[in-house]
């Protein structure tokens, strides 16, 4: 499907505030990153990582629920990539 879509006319939409929530595998992370989560991380092998539209992660979190709460609490807008 290549049809081009104006997602300026839903309400709230804002390309700057726009981040993508999408799963990451822990055992691919960089390995100064998997000692920094550890703790928090426990032995997941899955997380959620919250980029803006640039790819510049904002965070890194243990599910997909709170990635979203996160963006919504910072006044993002949240969607989901895969």
């Amino acid at each position: 499907m290549d049809t081009k879509q104006d997602l300026s006319r839903f309400e709230g939409f804002d390309e700057g505030r726009l981040v993508y929530v999408r799963a990451v595998k822990a055992a691919e992370l960089p390995e100064d990153v998997q000692e920094e989560v550890r703790e928090q991380i426990g032995g997941a092998d899955e997380l959620y990582a919250v980029h803006r539209a640039d790819g510049e992660r904002l965070a890194l979190v243990k599910d997909r629920a709170m990635a979203f709460v996160l963006a919504r609490q910072n006044d993002l807008a949240p969607v989901t990539v895969h």
